[in-house]
């Protein structure tokens, strides 16, 4: 009786052994890199300043002029200037 108990307790394991990898397989391939640039891309919205040079994610590039906590003014010419939301901001640019 006792060897039919412990083979259960055996092959229950075995069965949820693959569904234990393959989770531990998409969360370090999948999941967490997707928070860490998640991560990555609101501390990047977080630091936004005055006259950063940025790219929204459309491809527009322009400079803040204005900065609220969910909107930002962009001039994209001399005369031109073009409000977003925040998050339509998609990288900062280098400055040379």
């Amino acid at each position: 009786m006792m060897l039919a108990v412990g083979a259960q307790e055996a092959s229950w394991i075995q069965g949820a052994l693959p569904f234990v990898l393959m989770f531990a397989i998409f969360y370090f391939l999948l999941i967490r890199p997707q928070q860490k640039r998640t991560k990555q891309r609101n501390q990047m919205l977080s630091e936004l300043q005055k006259n950063d040079k940025v790219v929204t994610i459309g491809g527009l590039y322009g400079t803040i002029v204005e900065l609220t906590d969910d909107k930002v003014t962009l001039r994209v010419n001399e005369n031109t200037k073009l409000t977003f939301d925040r998050s339509a901001i998609n990288s900062v640019t280098k400055e040379d």
